[in-house]
């Protein structure tokens, strides 16, 4: 929802006979910019223009890309004239649209987008010698975006397609049975999620500070968001560390193998006063903070001990951005946990209870996929009952 790529009008795939059924081989293509990227220093954000919108621009937003682009590497935007994320390049496709949609929940997360007028930042893009022509044109979540130009594997020609749908959203939407759930995802990253009630606007102004930020739901709603890049990533340089320590030393071990010890160590080792902060990726709001071990001790130092610390600290720089007691003055009375790293890591899910003292619920993964086809479906069923 953050990432962006750029493509040639009427050029961006080529249909070809292969198989079953006709597939699109992207041509006039540029590669994919994800949301990791970290090209954009926080020297050049600060150069770039105010935004006026409630959110801030981050490095990996798609306009701070192209802005970044435009200042070192002109000559690479010559050679397209639209852009979008990847799902809205894929929906481009299916439907030949000559120009891409763009979900608000999308164009939110790109930054220079004003969520409460539904438009671009143009006047101040154009002013800073944005190539705006690269936009995409704006859509409602859950509207139709086309229809398929050609069957496609098991889907015939002329089947709707909606406008592509913030990742975040949808995989909310899949698992936010009531308002009155909090979301909690751990997967390479984590996110925190609540829903905000009806006729809440954010503040206007963007606080580049602040750890959470508002994105765009479905029917002028929010989400309170606390994305940290901080998750299940810090668990796997945590265990790529250890094997090349162990390679250093002579040892060759399964990345798998040291996942299983240390998790299995760390449960049995309940409590430890070494303290970590994970934040080896910095987070959005603290960019050029770094990762710190304090309060060593000669007795804290096994294995057990710094998985232990190690897990806490992810959950605690969670806890610091999006507080229990927020959480709940919004109402929340219950958290969804899924995710990849949260389901296989026991430890993981001691320390959520420990600083989230909710009732938590497992076993309803996100999905994305899921959290899509259930929108479409029911915006197809309300318009059938009208």
């Amino acid at each position: 929802m953050h990432g962006v790529m750029f493509w040639k009008t009427g050029q961006g795939c080529e249909w070809t006979e292969g198989g079953a059924a006709p597939v699109f081989e992207p041509r006039a293509v540029s590669q994919l910019v994800t949301w990791q990227d970290g090209r954009c220093s926080s020297k050049f954000l600060a150069s770039l223009p105010q935004p006026e919108s409630h959110l801030s621009v981050a490095t990996g937003f798609g306009c701070a890309t192209i802005f970044w682009l435009l200042k070192n590497s002109p000559e690479s935007l010559k050679s397209y004239d639209v852009a979008g994320t990847i799902h809205d390049y894929v929906v481009a496709m299916l439907c030949g649209l000559t120009r891409p949609l763009m979900s608000d929940q999308n164009a939110a997360s790109w930054g220079y987008f004003n969520t409460r007028r539904q438009s671009w930042n143009l006047e101040i893009l154009r002013a800073a010698g944005f190539p705006v022509h690269l936009l995409p044109d704006i859509a409602e979540p859950g509207s139709v975006a086309g229809r398929t130009s050609r069957a496609w594997f098991e889907i015939p020609k002329g089947t709707p397609v909606g406008v592509a749908l913030g990742d975040l959203q949808a995989s909310v939407y899949s698992c936010m049975a009531q308002r009155t759930d909090a979301v909690l995802n751990i997967s390479t990253s984590v996110q925190l999620v609540a829903s905000m009630p009806s006729g809440f606007q954010p503040a206007q102004t963007p606080d580049p500070t602040a750890p959470v930020a508002y994105f765009p739901y479905f029917d002028r709603t929010y989400l309170a968001v606390a994305a940290s890049l901080n998750g299940g990533n810090v668990l796997a340089t945590f265990v790529r560390m250890l094997v090349q320590w162990m390679a250093d030393l002579g040892l060759e071990v399964e990345e798998s193998t040291v996942y299983s010890c240390m998790i299995q160590a760390a449960a049995q080792q309940r409590d430890t006063c070494l303290t970590i902060t994970p934040t080896v990726l910095g987070e959005r709001h603290l960019p050029d903070q770094l990762a710190s071990v304090t309060r060593i001790s000669s007795s804290d130092l096994s294995l057990g001990h710094v998985t232990r610390a190690l897990c806490r600290g992810i959950i605690q720089n969670l806890h610091s951005m999006l507080p229990f007691q927020q959480l709940r003055e919004w109402g929340v009375e219950r958290v969804i946990g899924s995710g990849s790293a949260l389901s296989r890591n026991e430890v993981l899910k001691q320390e959520v209870q420990r600083a989230f003292p909710f009732p938590v619920s497992y076993g309803q993964d996100v999905d994305a996929a899921v959290g899509a086809a259930l929108v479409m479906l029911q915006r197809n069923f309300n318009q059938q009952e009208s």
